[in-house]
């Protein structure tokens, strides 16, 4: 999994955890196990405002973008955040 990052100034609160294709945004799971390889999943098609365009599983990868809140004043980890690629299972770090 590839998990693209989009700073987004904002004073909410994001948690996501990982479990394989599966995601847990803010206690909502999103199952993407089902994305068959080559194919994307439109953004119409998923109801989270943390995920920002379609999902696509590209060789066997599932890649989407997910909108980071950061408060005023970001570091420049979290202002130009690098992609996650392949963050382990359990909670995922996102940059501070």
């Amino acid at each position: 999994m590839i998990i693209n990052l989009s700073p987004q100034r904002s004073d909410k609160v994001l948690a996501v955890s990982k479990q394989g294709d599966v995601l847990t945004i803010n206690g909502d799971i999103f199952d993407f196990s089902v994305i068959p390889d080559d194919a994307i999943l439109p953004a119409t098609a998923i109801t989270c405002d943390w995920i920002s365009g379609d999902v696509a599983r590209i060789g066997g990868e599932i890649i989407l973008t997910l909108i980071m809140p950061h408060g005023a004043g970001p570091s420049s980890t979290v202002a130009f955040p690098s992609p996650l690629n392949n963050p382990p299972d359990g909670q995922v770090e996102l940059p501070q």
